[in-house]
Formats: C-alpha cells, structure tokens, sequence
C-alpha cells in the first residue's frame, strides 16, 4: 500500500502535473509554510492552519 503523504507546494499545477493526489496549496516558493512579514501570532496561525490541512488531507 504505501505511506500516505500530502503535498505542501507553491505551485500546484505542477503537483498535479506530475500525479500528485493530497496537494495542500502553500504561501510562497521562499517560504511555503510562512508569511514572514507577518507578525509572529499571524505566521503561527497561518502555518497551523496549512498543516491542519495536510493532515485533513492524509485521512481523505
């Protein structure tokens, strides 16, 4: 069967392109998982809320 995995990517035609199934969209290349000019509250948020949907993502 294999591990479950989602995909966390900037640019998800590409993922999609190559067969990818569980794409999770992501902020920017430089930092996919962050938002640097945000305050430290907000960039913890927003990366709680990209993982929260990976791990949705791996129960689909």
């Amino acid at each position: 069967m294999g591990i479950p995995t989602a995909h966390v990517a900037t640019v998800t035609p590409i993922s999609k392109s190559v067969g990818a199934v569980r794409i999770v969209g992501a902020v920017a290349i430089p930092y996919p998982v962050g938002q640097p000019n945000e305050t430290k509250e907000k960039e913890e948020i927003l990366r709680e809320n990209i993982i929260e949907k990976a791990l949705s993502a791996l129960t689909s």
